[in-house]
């Protein structure tokens, strides 16, 4: 087994606010960067963050332009828009499970972002869930607004997770010197292909129809695969197991009044 890290941590967050989520893994990330986690857990650890959201939430890449989302639709129901650190398109956070990966390593991203999918495919067999890396490259759409423009989720890329052949993870990076952030969305159930609801751009309800088209085509949920909808803690119970079997070491579990004075 290769492994790249002797020391695995993970801490379970629970259900915050998309601003709180968000301003979380930038705290941590920052914690990476002038060596404060390392200092307290080990030069060469990783941290898996785990966590879902109240309310639901829409976030969008780092560059992602936010006017492609009906703000006022989005209020009215309940549903926060905020910016990931990362890149990437939109994303629909309904009922999910989300993870954060933060490491310093100087490996490839690819590397990572393949080690990271494959602790995710690993818990995912303790659903009985047999899933397969993506093996094609992210295509991006030019020029005029498209689905695949707006939605994370109708767009592939290598090492990315899908099951008979539909996307059921969506991933993006952040890498700031050798310091590596990580986050993606694992949806528990359909709703995240609710997201052409809240676009606001011309055409809108062309494009709309086409997110929703590409959506029920190209991704796929738990609850779809299952029959039936998992629960959060069954999925953070089978995370911190495969993180630590994979790097062939035990998940160390921390809570958040453990990590008070780093983030």
């Amino acid at each position: 087994m290769n492994t790249l890290f002797s020391r695995v941590y993970a801490l379970d967050s629970g259900l915050h606010t998309g601003k709180e989520n968000m301003e979380t893994d930038r705290r941590l990330m920052a914690s990476f960067l002038d060596g404060r986690f390392q200092r307290r857990y080990g030069g060469d650890s990783c941290l898996w963050r785990f966590y879902g959201w109240s309310p639901h939430a829409i976030t969008v890449g780092y560059n992602q332009d936010i006017s492609a989302l009906d703000s006022a639709k989005c209020s009215a129901a309940g549903i926060d828009i905020v910016r990931r650190p990362t890149g990437g398109r939109a994303v629909f956070h309904a009922e999910e499970f989300t993870y954060s990966f933060f490491t310093e390593s100087a490996e490839h991203n690819a590397t990572l972002y393949r080690v990271v999918h494959e602790v995710i495919q690993h818990a995912l067999e303790g659903l009985g869930i047999h899933a397969e890396f993506c093996r094609s490259t992210l295509s991006r759409s030019q020029g005029e607004a498209s689905s695949s423009s707006v939605s994370c989720f109708t767009a592939s890329a290598k090492y990315e997770l899908q099951v008979d052949g539909r996307k059921l993870v969506g991933s993006a990076q952040r890498r700031s010197r050798n310091v590596l952030l990580q986050h993606g969305s694992l949806p528990l159930s359909p709703r995240h292909k609710q997201l052409g609801a809240f676009v606001s751009l011309p055409d809108s309800g062309v494009l709309h129809d086409g997110i929703g088209e590409e959506m029920e085509r190209k991704t796929t949920s738990l609850e779809e695969i299952l029959g039936y909808l998992p629960q959060y803690e069954q999925l953070a119970v089978l995370m911190k197991s495969a993180a630590g079997h994979t790097e062939g070491v035990e998940t160390v579990e921390l809570h958040a009044d453990d990590l008070t004075d780093i983030y």
